[in-house]
Order: structure tokens, then sequence, then C-alpha cells
């Protein structure tokens, strides 16, 4: 349902899932399917940006599918809520490869691709807000609620918006 909202936000993705069903259904609904890691790799447009919506404990696997077929500028992005510690590890090692990450807590659940997804995000500055367009995509948006008082001038910010820049990798 991410790569849905963000297609319906206006954003080109392409997919990869292991289990080739799935990539099938969205490549009906006008994403791009790959049949690889290799393959998903090759057809992003560099500088890449690779979100990995897999649970915490095959990241690291993944990560090692990945490392090699990514290149200096390209961003991994986990949005699998890893542990913070695995998070600044994986940063630090990625980031000696010139690979960029960003680590983001992400909640929404089935719920997300009609109300949004809520997103903690973590990583080098720069780097996240070059991906602030898919953040806001994937994001909620204040809707018609009631501004907080004392935010009642000005655009709303990220937070009101329901994504939010937290800090350095391990703060998302």
């Amino acid at each position: 349902n991410m790569g849905r909202r963000l297609m319906r936000g206006g954003q080109d993705c392409v997919v990869f899932d292991k289990n080739h069903a799935n990539v099938d259904q969205l490549v009906g609904e006008g994403v791009t399917g790959a049949s690889s890691v290799e393959d998903f790799v090759r057809l992003l447009t560099p500088p890449r940006a690779v979100w990995l919506m897999v649970p915490a404990a095959v990241v690291e696997s993944t990560l090692e599918e990945l490392k090699p077929l990514l290149a200096t500028g390209d961003t991994v992005i986990d949005g699998g809520n890893s542990n913070y510690t695995d998070d600044i590890r994986r940063a630090g090692e990625l980031h000696a490869r010139g690979v960029n990450y960003v680590d983001i807590g992400v909640s929404g659940g089935v719920w997300g691709l009609d109300r949004g997804y809520c997103q903690m995000i973590g990583g080098e500055r720069a780097v996240v807000e070059r991906l602030y367009p898919l953040f806001q995509t994937l994001a909620p948006g204040r809707g018609n609620i009631v501004r907080t008082p004392g935010r009642e001038k000005g655009a709303p910010g990220m937070a009101e918006e329901g994504y939010l820049y937290c800090g350095p990798s391990g703060a998302g």
C-alpha cells in the first residue's frame, strides 16, 4: 500500500517482492515491477532511493544482497522499525561505502493507503531533506483538523503533516 500511495501522489515506483504475485498485482496498477533484487536496482534512476519494508530480522540479509549493487550517493531507507543500535551501525558501514542510510519508524498499518503513514525519520539531514517529497506523499497530512493552539500562523510544519526529522541515524 505504500507503493500505491506513492504512485497516487505522483511518485514513480519500482517494486520487488520475493512473492512475485505481489509484484504482478502492483504492475497491473501502474508501477514498474522487478523480477530480482538485481533487476530492482537496475531499474531505479541514480541516485537511487531503496526503501526496505521487511521485518527487522531480515534487514541484515537484505542489505547484504543490496550492498554490491549500490553506488556512491544511493540511499537505503529502512522502514522496518529496526533496533536503533543496528541502524547506527548500518549507517556507519554504508557511509564508508558512500551509501546513505535513513531509518524510519513507520505507522499506519493497513489503513495507511487512505489515511497516510506517520513517520519518525533518522539520518543525515541533507539526505533526509532530499527525500522529503517521498515522506510528504506518504504522510497523512493535516486534513481538516484544527491547528494546534499557538501554531495557527504560517504553513504547517512537517510534524503537523505527520512526518518528522528526529535526528541522526538511529533516531527514526
